[in-house]
């Protein structure tokens, strides 16, 4: 985009998925800006209490695989404001990726919805835009890919070294599916296909039985 980055102001509300490290978004912020970015597993909450909400251009509040309407309500279908999701795609434990997905409802202020790309891609980082729903548009996609390949491990189609090897030289992926989620965390896949299958009663979402054992071995160990 050629639109200059606007000014922003950051509130770190918590451990946040998307900036757990030092960040030039974060660290090119001011006490005040056209834009007010909430960080943090706390920034739904941290939006409630917000004032003056209509002074920003743009206010960005950091989403789990939640609705953006979970935040800001939602009514006939024409909700929208100046106020967007975002979420820096993560898988498990792995580092953050320079793709920011913004979250955009029907009635969103286009110039809210272009300052919030500006100020993105203004440090460094990549932008796709999507409707409001559950999951947004990476894990809708890969999700199931993931639990399929989970299931098919325990079907004894292949193993797990032939199936990675597969996918890796016949569609040119870097890692197989079964070496990123171990490498990341099954235990993370199994959380967000959790939560994605209780919001969207899709049995795709449901989590693989391989997820839930990584699940309940976590829980296990904090017992």
């Amino acid at each position: 985009m050629s639109t200059s980055a606007p000014t922003h102001r950051v509130i770190q509300t918590g451990d946040s998925r998307s900036f757990p490290e030092a960040h030039p978004l974060i660290e090119r912020a001011s006490a005040s800006g056209e834009v007010l970015v909430l960080a943090g597993a706390g920034a739904g909450r941290a939006y409630a209490e917000v004032a003056g909400k209509a002074a920003y251009v743009a206010i960005l509040i950091e989403l789990g695989t939640e609705c953006l309407g979970v935040h800001t309500g939602e009514s006939r279908g024409d909700e929208g404001s100046n106020v967007l999701g975002f979420a820096r795609f993560r898988l498990g434990d792995a580092k953050p990726s320079d793709l920011v997905e913004i979250v955009r409802q029907p009635n969103t202020a286009p110039a809210a919805l272009a300052a919030a790309q500006a100020l993105f891609e203004a440090s460094g980082l990549k932008t796709a835009v999507c409707a409001d729903f559950p999951g947004r548009i990476i894990d809708r996609l890969v999700r199931p890919y993931y639990n399929a390949a989970l299931g098919r491990l325990d079907a004894k189609l292949a193993t797990a070294a032939d199936m990675d090897l597969t996918l890796r030289l016949g569609l040119g992926y870097p890692q197989g599916p079964i070496e990123l989620l171990e490498g990341t965390g099954l235990a993370a896949h199994h959380d967000v296909t959790a939560a994605l299958h209780e919001a969207l009663g899709d049995p795709a979402y449901a989590p693989a039985r391989r997820a839930q054992v990584a699940k309940a071995r976590q829980l296990k160990g904090r017992a």
